[in-house]
């Protein structure tokens, strides 16, 4: 049975997810701005039209505004939020009011600077995960000596088909060493329907076996369905293992690093045609998801933010113009031009990268749209 949370947790859910988690990535470009001492003049949570706001005695306007779909904040010398840089007002700067300017600050500090604002939510993701560790202990088998040996088959298993059996230990997949099952997982979840070589020793004999990865349609309570790839084994009983701060946070950023491989697994197949475009998602997605985790309670929420805010930081660093990764490349470019791209050049390429993020955000829009009940998919 679907169960579907009422309309306002959806509401809710959004706020409280993306609210905090733009704010955060913006407060870390803020944050390195006046560490170095660049002077920041608006604030904004949200874009638009400006809802309520004040200014501090720095003179940096602190703003909610209208449409909660990101923020932004512009430092001395930007032209607009996108922080592309006003040549007509630079050239007219005197030496005093180029102090605190972004643009004459040293290219490795605006590197930085850009850079903190991606890096505070792959932080935050960490973090959270981190405590989850901290609360819950690190997933270890019960008998270390068992790993990776299958101990039951699940109906219908495509290794059992293949000619696996109980008591055959799992070492390689298409040549790759897994030494762990929970390796076995990472290289098959995110590649059904794909064809594959297992490495298994049985009786001291190493054997490989082809198989194809099962693909099964996986869908939670709330009705959201995804394909995934499985072998149909069961290996030994895991048990949890308390660890401490370091050790968390060590395991923290492991799980980062496994699901930004796994975005960049699921786009690849996008690209190529192997997944279809219907699992992309945007705001009513998100705000649909929220809405949902919100209503199982505050972990489940608190663990889907880590992965949005995790998704934002992958986001930003795309070297697409206009985002955090494309004002990236074009300092790298400067570091190898010795120069930076002329103010036409970077107000071009900003634009076309504007463009570029306009049409993906109303083509996720529509996905939604689409996806939702009403449309019978």
């Amino acid at each position: 049975m679907i169960e579907s949370p009422p309309f306002w947790f959806y509401l809710v859910g959004f706020v409280l997810l993306l609210g905090p988690l733009v704010t955060v990535h913006e407060f870390g470009h803020y944050i390195m701005g006046r560490l170095f001492g660049v002077g920041v003049e608006a604030f904004s949570v949200g874009f638009g039209k400006e809802l309520v706001g004040y200014t501090d005695k720095r003179g940096t306007r602190w703003k909610l505004s209208a449409l909660p779909l990101g923020g932004y904040c512009q430092f001395k010398g930007d032209m607009n939020p996108a922080s592309i840089p006003d040549a007509d007002v630079i050239a007219a700067m005197t030496p005093a009011e180029r102090d605190g300017s972004f643009h004459h600050a040293p290219l490795w500090q605006r590197a930085l600077i850009v850079l903190a604002g991606p890096l505070t939510n792959l932080i935050v993701a960490v973090a959270i995960f981190a405590a989850f560790f901290m609360m819950i202990g690190k997933p270890v088998q019960v008998d270390p000596g068992e790993t990776n040996v299958v101990q039951r088959f699940a109906a219908g298993s495509v290794a059992e088909a293949a000619g696996v059996r109980v008591g055959d230990r799992i070492v390689a997949i298409d040549g790759r060493e897994v030494s762990e099952f929970r390796d076995i997982t990472e290289q098959v979840l995110m590649h059904p329907g794909k064809a594959i070589v297992l490495g298994v020793e049985r009786q001291g004999e190493r054997l490989r076996i082809p198989l194809t990865i099962g693909s099964t349609v996986e869908t939670d309570r709330f009705g959201n369905a995804s394909r995934v790839g499985r072998l149909g084994v069961w290996s030994s009983p895991i048990r949890y293992e308390p660890v401490g701060p370091v050790e968390a946070t060590r395991l923290g950023f492991t799980e980062c690093v496994n699901l930004v491989r796994m975005m960049l697994t699921g786009i690849g197949q996008i690209l190529t045609g192997e997944r279809s475009v219907d699992e992309l998602g945007g705001p009513i997605k998100i705000a649909k998801f929220s809405g949902e985790q919100l209503s199982l309670g505050p972990v489940a929420f608190v663990g889907f933010a880590a992965l949005i805010s995790l998704n934002l930081a992958f986001i930003n660093l795309l070297p697409i113009p206009a985002l955090d990764g494309g004002h990236l490349a074009f300092y790298a470019a400067e570091a190898v031009r010795r120069k930076p791209v002329g103010p036409r050049g970077q107000e071009m390429a900003f634009r076309a990268g504007v463009a570029v993020i306009l049409a993906l955000m109303l083509f996720v829009t529509v996905n939604d749209l689409l996806s939702l009940p009403i449309f019978g998919r």
